[in-house]
């Protein structure tokens, strides 16, 4: 299915769900910036807007109700809040009042099991690969693959090493495993081999033996 048909799908059905205000936003609030973050940074990766849902509601820790660009709910766990940021309207027409709703809304949201993303719709238009990148290192313990339906992190382990490996900010190495996390190095090296299955780590050689792991990155145009 092409992104376009696939949009329009998830537009109709979402739309047939829902009656009143809920229904209205959903019509009026998904616009230009909303469809070209799910084209350019979220139909790249994932193929598919399964578990997304545009505009959807919550409510402030006043019960007043608010629109979230997205919710991403997936099966296996996790409540996502995705926003969608023009500079516009969501800096440079903010008052000090707006300001403060919108941070203490985030921390409420927090606290509430939601994960905020935000991204800038310069970012969305002019750099997708780098909310691409973003948005492939938050959710990725999360998601499952479409081929095989297995999560692409099965194990909290291979979690707890993906984030060791971004935090180093270079090739992590499977001593580097079993320092941080107490472990034997076979059960390090174990962990990076199954990350690498699953297309979250590049193996990199040197001679004829794997000394490091790289973080894999997704490039412009690149797909799971």
């Amino acid at each position: 299915m092409e992104f376009d048909e696939a949009h329009n799908l998830c537009i109709e059905q979402h739309s047939q769900t829902r009656t009143g205000e809920r229904k209205g936003r959903l019509l009026r609030g998904h616009n230009f910036a909303e469809k070209l973050f799910l084209q350019k940074v979220w139909w790249p990766l994932f193929e598919s807007l399964e578990h997304l849902h545009p505009e959807y509601e919550i409510y402030d820790w006043n019960r007043k109700s608010q629109f979230l660009d997205f919710a991403y709910l997936p099966q296996n766990g996790g409540r996502f809040g995705i926003e969608c940021d023009g500079y516009q309207s969501h800096v440079k027409d903010m008052d000090r009042e707006k300001f403060s709703y919108a941070l203490n809304r985030d921390t409420f949201l927090t606290g509430m099991g939601w994960r905020m993303l935000h991204f800038s719709f310069d970012d969305i238009q002019q750099r997708p690969e780098v909310c691409r990148m973003l948005l492939q290192l938050v959710l990725a313990p999360y998601l499952a693959r479409k081929s095989t339906g297995v999560d692409l992190l099965s194990l909290s382990g291979e979690k707890e090493v993906l984030r060791l490996a971004w935090r180093l900010g270079r090739a992590i190495r499977p001593k580097d495993v079993a320092d941080h996390f107490s472990i034997n190095f076979r059960t390090a090296r174990k962990l990076l081999h199954s990350l690498c299955k699953k297309g979250l780590l590049k193996p990199v050689n040197i001679g004829e033996r794997v000394r490091f792991y790289e973080v894999m990155v997704m490039q412009p145009g690149q797909t799971w």
